[in-house]
C-alpha cells in the first residue's frame, strides 16, 4: 500500500499535464496550465487591442475584438464544462491507463 502511494506522490506537474492530455477527464494541474495559458492569451490580445486603438484602424479593432470574443467564449465554455463534469484526480487517470497496478494484478503476481 505504501509503495502504491509513493508511486503516486512522485508524479510531477509536467507528467500530470501530459497524463491529463492522454487520459479521460481533466486533472488539476492540466486545468491550472489551461488557465495560465488563457491568461497569457488575454494579455497578448489586450496589447493587440491597445495597438489597434492607437492606430485608429477600425478593421483592425474589429478583428482583434472578434478574437477577444472568441477567446472569452472558449474560456467560459471550458469553465462551464468543467463545472458540469468536475475534475479527475491524477491517481484516477493513472488507474484508467493501467499505469498503477490494481489489487487484482498484485494478487496474481504474488501467487
Amino acid at each position: 500500500m505504501s509503495n502504491k502511494q509513493s508511486n503516486l506522490s512522485k508524479v510531477s506537474s509536467a507528467e500530470a499535464v501530459l497524463l491529463g492530455a492522454l487520459a479521460p477527464g481533466v486533472n488539476g494541474p492540466t486545468w491550472t496550465t489551461l488557465k495560465s495559458t488563457f491568461l497569457m492569451l488575454g494579455v497578448c490580445l489586450a496589447v493587440l487591442l491597445g495597438l489597434a486603438f492607437s492606430s485608429s484602424d477600425s478593421s483592425l479593432i474589429l478583428h482583434v475584438g472578434f478574437l477577444v470574443l472568441i477567446a472569452v467564449s472558449l474560456f467560459m465554455l471550458l469553465s462551464w464544462f468543467l463545472a458540469q463534469t468536475g475534475l479527475v484526480s491524477v491517481e484516477h487517470q493513472m488507474r484508467e491507463m493501467d499505469m498503477v497496478p490494481n489489487d487484482q494484478q498484485r494478487s496474481k503476481k504474488s501467487e
